[in-house]
């Protein structure tokens, strides 16, 4: 039962000719406070069509409802509050919560069609800092909402493993690197190498020169350089699966950059063929004035092509590959431009499904107010940052709980839970000022309230394991009506998760199902026995599920004890 809906059918009779039941159901809004009633209409659109104040067709609308499972209905000025009478209500919720079962948030409108999600792609010899995490945690997110509503997903790691700091980096290992070193330490070594350049660079210039010609060599398939390049990238893949594992985060691909190395000739020809390339300032591009767009470079003086020329190649690629619905890249804000000249070229090439391309941007990880910048040394790395917030999150378990089973398990889940819910929390757009301290508080709006919120559910659960939960026959305190209209809303706020791609949607409603619950809980003797309990342990039952199932979607375990 979805109350908007049953709302609009009951405005639906006296407003039917003056609005659709669509305008009528976007123009429904919740009240910030519960004694303003469960749902409320705004007349104020009404007014000009009635020639009658809105006050005047609130006092009239609310005098003519009228259903079984409303309590009430009153004219507050301009707005129609309406209460519904939450036990009859509630029951009818509830039996429709738990037909469901499993499936309650689930939606089918994906109808199995294929998203490819370009997500995390750190660069290969730098260590993953936190600025890799938001595109990692933020896609990862994406993709099991849209598992939830139906799509298969094909997540895609799309290395940054070419293009110029390459040739920068091997001509800095070459001048000042050791390879036993490298060898026992070999990101710290790498990035310790990649800093050390561009130090250098800015008093000698000639240094960037030595860079960009030691890229073309790689490009030009030089064996002393491919051979320093793929050691490079072997160890940095090793150290990147390891924190993937402590993110629990998986891909179904890890094409990189140079994967395209050997069809991007194919894009460039294509694009010749249809008239669309032209030489400007002895560099290769595709003019996009017509779209309010700068240039596309497709090939520089030198020959070397740019990401503008391995994205259209791996876009005409993956659409081959898997015929996607929609092509979802995680990447930030910044890149915006960049995605808009790549969808405008594949629009000139005559691609229909350009459009199904689509950049979800997203806001940075500051430090102190500033860009973080592995160049400049100005960097957090996420490996450091998980694992003291495992340890912490270890040493609250030892004082709170000494004898929990699988504490070290559980601490992994709640450190990585506090990372990755304080940033998903957020709404992408947003930057984020990176702060130890914000991310690793175990109270307030955090995911170790969540996920501590989950397991106080569970354990009453347990407490109650002898008592039947049979079937749910109705509850009559506030506390519970609260509880259920909040838990009724989950499948709304999966749907309105993926559209929008923002999983902060799902973070904020489930910081609304705990404090729901824990004031339904410190007001409710909820195992005391009477012939409530059973409809109390299966409302408390629907909360533990929703709140695993949600923690699910954002990629955070729900531990049920802590």
């Amino acid at each position: 039962m979805n109350l908007h809906e049953l709302y609009a059918d009951l405005l639906d009779g006296p407003l039917n000719i003056l609005m659709s039941k669509e305008e009528i159901l976007r123009t429904i809004e919740t009240p910030k406070f519960s004694h303003q009633g469960d749902l409320s209409f705004p007349c104020f659109q009404l007014a000009k069509k009635k020639k009658q104040s809105p006050a005047a067709i609130a006092n009239e609308l609310a005098g003519s409802l009228d259903s079984p499972y409303l309590l009430k209905a009153e004219a507050a000025g301009p707005y129609v509050n309406i209460f519904f009478k939450g036990n009859e209500t509630g029951k009818e919720i509830m039996a429709d919560i738990l037909s469901k079962g499993d499936e309650f948030g689930t939606h089918s409108f994906g109808d199995g069609k294929v998203i490819t999600i370009d997500m995390s792609s750190p660069n290969i010899a730098k260590p993953f800092s936190m600025g890799h995490l938001r595109s990692t945690v933020i896609g990862n997110s994406i993709a099991l909402l849209a598992e939830k509503c139906g799509f298969e997903t094909v997540k895609i790691n799309y290395i940054g493993d070419w293009g110029t700091q390459f040739g920068k980096l091997i001509t800095a290992y070459k001048k000042w690197g050791d390879e036993e070193k490298v060898k026992a330490n070999p990101i710290p070594e790498l990035f310790s190498l990649y800093k050390k350049f561009h130090e250098e660079a800015e008093s000698s210039p000639a240094l960037n020169d030595e860079g960009r010609r030691a890229f073309k060599l790689l490009e030009d398939g030089d064996p002393e350089m491919v051979e320093l390049w793929t050691w490079f990238k072997k160890e940095s893949l090793s150290a990147f699966e390891e924190i993937y594992e402590l993110l629990g985060v998986s891909f179904d691909s890890y094409h990189g950059e140079s994967f395209y190395n050997d069809k991007m000739e194919a894009a460039v020809e294509l694009i010749k063929e249809k008239g669309l390339l032209e030489t400007s300032d002895g560099a290769e591009v595709v003019w996009l004035d017509d779209k309010g767009l700068p240039p596309s470079l497709i090939k520089k003086s030198d020959g070397a092509t740019l990401y503008a020329t391995r994205d259209i190649a791996a876009a005409l690629y993956r659409k081959k590959t898997y015929d996607f619905s929609q092509a979802l890249y995680v990447v930030g804000q910044e890149q915006t431009i960049h995605f808009r000249q790549v969808i405008g070229v594949l629009e000139k090439l005559g691609m229909s499904w350009a459009g199904q391309m689509i950049h979800i941007p997203f806001g940075l990880f500051l430090q102190h107010g500033k860009k973080m910048s592995t160049r400049k040394g100005r960097v957090v790395l996420l490996e450091e940052v998980l694992k003291e917030a495992i340890a912490i999150a270890h040493t609250n378990i030892k004082q709170k709980n000494p004898n929990l089973e699988n504490a070290e398990e559980t601490a992994r889940w709640v450190g990585t839970g506090a990372v990755i819910f304080h940033d998903l929390k957020n709404d992408r757009m947003n930057d984020i000022e990176f702060s130890l301290h914000d991310m690793l508080t175990f109270e307030g709006e955090t995911g170790p309230y969540v996920q501590y919120t989950h397991a106080r559910a569970h354990s009453i659960l347990r407490k109650a394991a002898s008592s039947q939960q049979t079937e749910f026959s109705g509850l009559k305190d506030p506390e519970s009506w609260e509880l259920i209209k909040i838990l009724n809303k989950y499948p709304e706020a999966v749907q309105d998760a993926y559209l929008n791609y923002s999983p902060s949607i799902i973070a904020k409603y489930l910081l609304a199902v705990s404090k729901a619950f824990n004031k339904y809980y410190g007001k409710t003797r909820i195992l005391e026995e009477n012939e409530e309990l059973p409809s109390r342990l299966l409302l408390v039952k629907t909360v533990t599920n929703t709140l695993s199932d949600g923690l699910g979607l954002l990629g955070i375990q729900a531990p049920k004890q802590m």
